[in-house]
C-alpha cells in the first residue's frame, strides 16, 4: 500500500512539474518578442543622442585636405547618424585595413601625443562598435552607447586638430 501511495505521489510531482516548465516557455518566448521590435536603432533615435559635436575649422579643413582615410571617416559617420550601420557591423579585417590606412596617411603636423592618443581612442571605438553591432545578443541600449561613444571619439578628435592649428599660429606670433 506504500508502495502505490509512494509511485501515485510521484506522478502527481512529475505530472505537475512538466506543466509548470510548458508555462514558463511559452511565457518566455513572449517576452523575448517583444524587445526584438524595440532593439531596432533609427535615424531618429541617434539624433536624439545628446553630445558636444566639434566641426573642424576652414583652417583644419585645408589642412587635412590630403587626408583621405579622415574624409571618409567623416563620411561614414555622417551615414551612421541616418542609421546606415554598413561601414561599421562589416568585415572586421576591412576594418582594421582601414585603420591602419588612417593611421599611416595622418599629415605629419598631427602627429603629436595628443592626437595620436585620440586616434588610438577613434580606434578603439570603432572596433567596440563593430562588435556590438554584429553580436545579436547586445542590447540596444549598449548599441547606443557605443554609437555616442564613437561620436565623441570622433568631435573630440576635431576639437584636437583645431586647438593643434590655433596652437600653432599663435606660437608663429614674434613679440615686437
Amino acid at each position: 500500500m506504500k508502495i502505490k501511495f509512494v509511485v501515485l505521489l510521484l506522478c502527481g510531482v512529475i505530472v505537475m512539474s512538466c506543466d509548470d516548465s510548458g508555462n514558463s516557455t511559452t511565457t518566455d518566448i513572449e517576452a523575448t518578442e517583444i524587445p526584438q521590435e524595440r532593439k531596432k536603432i533609427t535615424a531618429k533615435t541617434i539624433e536624439s543622442i545628446e553630445y558636444m559635436d566639434y566641426a573642424l575649422s576652414s583652417e583644419s579643413e585645408n589642412a587635412i585636405a590630403a587626408w583621405d582615410r579622415y574624409h571618409e571617416l567623416a563620411t561614414q559617420i555622417g551615414y551612421l547618424k541616418k542609421a546606415d550601420f554598413s561601414f561599421f557591423n562589416g568585415d572586421l579585417d576591412l576594418l582594421k585595413k582601414f585603420i591602419k590606412e588612417f593611421k599611416t596617411q595622418m599629415p605629419e603636423q598631427f602627429k603629436t601625443n595628443l592626437i595620436i592618443s585620440r586616434n588610438a581612442i577613434v580606434e578603439t571605438e570603432l572596433l567596440k562598435l563593430n562588435e556590438n553591432l554584429t553580436i545579436d545578443n547586445i542590447s540596444r541600449e549598449e548599441k547606443l552607447s557605443n554609437i555616442k561613444a564613437l561620436f565623441i571619439a570622433f568631435s573630440n578628435l576635431n576639437y584636437l586638430i583645431n586647438k593643434k592649428l590655433e596652437g600653432d599660429f599663435y606660437n608663429q606670433i614674434q613679440p615686437e
